[in-house]
């Protein structure tokens, strides 16, 4: 797991005691306000920014690692002074990569989470809760289902429906694959097919997700008439297009 580290969980943190001495030994040594050490630039190295899309630029950083109470293991803390973007503290559960490792996949976070929104408003690959919909509901944060002591029915039923998330995930992420590629391979085609002023064209920029989306569904019209009657994609789109919705409507006229 990597993350950044909020304020507020700096004065819970601790060092841990290696030396030796009479009675049990202690595991918890004293309180470390991290927040204090990034005014130690003495103490930090300098590297080259890791994160995609900055060159020449010089960062600072320091790396600790911290026995952190709440969770009882090792945390790996990185400092990182950055000309910038300001200061911040990421941690890491594994010990094994190093902080240039982490700040590049903390780097990161900002095209996941944009792919994580596409993938939710453009498919709806995410939205998964009406596969729950006959399932006997329950209070948030009920604790335990005991799912053991129900029904071998209900419990068929259980791995039928966590069955079903799992595939309707890997299919819209498949799905996101294939806008990302038309994207990427057809920018042109994309954009003529939009039929919207209320995206900008930014020459080197592939259109988003969403923009190659609404690009397909105005196309699906000439797609099903040229299309040959036998096409099994053809049949599964027809028997399940909503004709109230514009491409429907469309393809009616």
């Amino acid at each position: 797991m990597h993350t950044f580290l909020r304020n507020g969980l700096l004065k819970r943190l601790v060092l841990m005691k290696m030396g030796k001495g009479c009675g049990r030994p202690k595991k918890y040594g004293i309180k470390v306000k991290l927040k204090t050490l990034l005014n130690d630039r003495e103490s930090m190295q300098e590297a080259e920014s890791p994160v995609y899309v900055q060159q020449g630029i010089k960062i600072h950083y320091r790396t600790l690692d911290l026995l952190w109470k709440p969770v009882g293991i090792l945390i790996r803390f990185v400092l990182v002074d950055h000309p910038q973007r300001g200061k911040i503290i990421l941690m890491s559960t594994d010990l094994n990569i190093n902080a240039i490792e982490i700040i590049c996949l903390y780097g990161l976070r900002f095209k996941i989470e944009v792919s994580f929104k596409q993938a939710l408003r453009a498919l709806g690959t995410y939205a998964y809760h009406f596969w729950m919909k006959n399932m006997q509901p329950i209070k948030r944060r009920s604790g335990n289902q005991h799912v053991h002591k129900r029904s071998a029915e209900y419990r068929n039923t259980v791995r039928r429906k966590l069955a079903a998330y799992h595939r309707h995930i890997q299919t819209g992420v498949i799905a996101q694959g294939l806008l990302q590629y038309i994207s990427s391979a057809f920018p042109l085609l994309v954009w003529n097919s939009f039929g919207s002023w209320l995206r900008t064209i930014r020459p080197g920029i592939c259109p988003s997700e969403q923009v190659t989306v609404i690009a397909m569904k105005n196309c699906l019209p000439e797609f099903l008439v040229d299309s040959s009657e036998q096409s099994i994609l053809t049949k599964f789109i027809l028997e399940r297009i909503d004709f109230s919705r514009a491409e429907g409507a469309r393809l009616v006229a």
